[in-house]
């Protein structure tokens, strides 16, 4: 069972606003997200309790890979993004050609070698673990 159950995440990280046809369009990880984070963190991130955290942020992470995966759709494009992203071509190719299920390919090694964390946080993903460390552990107690 997935860290987020509220419909509401799912919403706001999907490439899609309902209809099929809208998987065309570019996935962008909506402002509302990074309020929706932000909120949740000064909620709960509160709590000392830590365990939880790394993985909702890895649970994050792999569905916004998903979401990447899902929009390029074509065989030829996920190799193309995935080899201009970094990852081995053979990798790619086998990855792209796979009958495996979308969550299932958002954590192969193609897809975590091409989709790193830092291309995510360029793409805009917000990380709730470095949130967590910087309202626990500020710059100045460092």
């Amino acid at each position: 069972m997935s860290p987020f159950t509220s419909p509401f995440i799912h919403g706001i990280l999907d490439d899609q606003d309902s209809a099929f046809s809208n998987y065309l369009s570019r996935i962008k990880i909506r402002p509302s997200f990074h309020r929706y984070v932000r909120g949740w963190m000064n909620y709960y991130g509160i709590s000392e309790y830590y365990r939880p955290i790394p993985a909702l942020d890895e649970w994050l992470r792999r569905r916004t890979r998903m979401c990447y995966w899902k929009q390029w759709r074509k065989t030829r494009t996920k190799v193309r993004n995935l080899i201009r992203l970094g990852t081995y071509r053979r990798t790619a190719i086998l990855t792209a050609l796979s009958r495996k299920g979308y969550w299932h390919l958002a954590r192969t090694l193609a897809t975590q070698t091409g989709m790193t964390n830092k291309w995510l946080a360029r793409q805009g993903l917000v990380s709730i673990r470095e949130r967590w460390i910087r309202i626990h552990y500020p710059a100045t107690a460092r």
